[in-house]
């Protein structure tokens, strides 16, 4: 019996001997958390559970092979499963792990650092299109050069905090402190191990995958603030863009803006993939402004597209009054905003 994926993109597929056949999820999982079965199989016949229905398929593969095939793979299909396979002389299991590209951000709300316990953490990372990152992503971002001295976080309960540049405040220039990474000058991913998930608090690490819609820069006439940013975006027929989208929008797509514009959480950032001396140093990523006064201070925002969504004006033109004027705090009617060159 074969129970290893095959393909990822549309859908991840893995192939089984037809039985009875039982794909669990252990993906992800918290420590102690109950193995759950989302498709069951007898012979041709076969049922999806849960978030399953309508997007996992078996497909036959010639005599007594399948492929069970699953559509339309969310953030929260990552992880391990167990493939098993049972019929009347002997049963068979197999591992299989789902992995999707994507990239690990460290998130911490408007109200400081160390401010999330494990459930808030969870919740921050999906509130900002993202999931808690596991060990082995954070290690592989590690290795991409993430390097953030806050400790945050991570899908199985634990925290810990990547340092590609080692220095004294960030757990020392090296040796057994390193944690995971290996310990060296080169520096390592810091482990404090598994901390108290109700009590403690720290920062999230998150990850987000591709998107299937578009993050574009706006610039209105003249910048606004954070309050005038969802309707900036809703007159160009989105939203405004969340700090997951932004990540996944510069990893993925490449999207490389050299000025800061609000996003949905109340911060400014910006997207750099050619580092250049006048935007933020010689190192590629997302550089934050933190989070802004936001009635005073005035940027351009970030909007994201969901696919199909109509684009009322074409690329590289901005919105705002052919007659002049201001935003005025805001109060003016984006339905009577008109497309200019700015």
């Amino acid at each position: 019996m074969v129970c290893a994926r095959a393909a990822l993109g549309p859908g991840a597929l893995w192939a089984a001997a037809l039985g009875v056949l039982l794909l669990a999820a252990s993906a992800g999982a918290q420590r102690g958390r109950k193995k759950v079965v989302h498709v069951l199989a007898l012979g041709h016949q076969h049922r999806a559970f849960g978030s399953y229905r309508g997007r996992a398929e078996l497909q036959g593969d010639g005599p007594g092979d399948a492929s069970l095939v699953l559509r339309n793979v969310t953030l929260q299909d990552y992880g391990r499963y167990e493939c098993e396979v049972t019929n009347e002389l002997e049963d068979d299991t197999g591992m299989v792990k789902l992995d999707l590209e994507g990239v690990v951000f460290p998130y911490h709300p408007r109200g400081g650092r160390y401010k999330l316990t494990f459930t808030e953490a969870q919740r921050a990372c999906a509130e900002q299109d993202g999931i808690l990152a596991s060990a082995e992503q954070l290690h592989a971002a590690w290795r991409d050069g993430l390097d953030w001295c806050n400790a945050g976080w991570l899908r199985d309960g634990s925290v810990q905090y990547p340092v590609s540049q080692p220095r004294e405040p960030c757990g020392g220039l090296g040796g057994a402190s390193a944690g995971t990474g290996g310990g060296t000058a080169s520096g390592g991913v810091r482990n404090y191990g598994y901390r108290h998930n109700a009590e403690e608090r720290y920062d999230a690490f998150c990850f987000t995958s591709n998107l299937p819609g578009r993050v574009f820069f706006l610039k209105p006439l003249r910048p606004v603030p954070f309050s005038g940013a969802a309707r900036a975006c809703a007159a160009r027929g989105a939203a405004v863009a969340k700090v997951g989208q932004l990540f996944a929008a510069w990893k993925l797509q490449l999207l490389d803006r050299c000025t800061a514009g609000w996003l949905a959480d109340g911060s400014a950032r910006y997207p750099i993939v050619n580092p250049r001396a006048r935007c933020g140093g010689r190192r590629p990523g997302v550089r934050s402004l933190g989070f802004p006064d936001a009635t005073r201070r005035l940027f351009g925002v970030y909007c994201y597209r969901a696919p199909g969504a109509p684009d009322p004006a074409p690329g590289g033109w901005g919105w705002g009054w052919a007659g002049g004027g201001g935003w005025a705090g805001g109060a003016r009617d984006p339905a009577a905003w008109t497309p200019l060159r700015v």
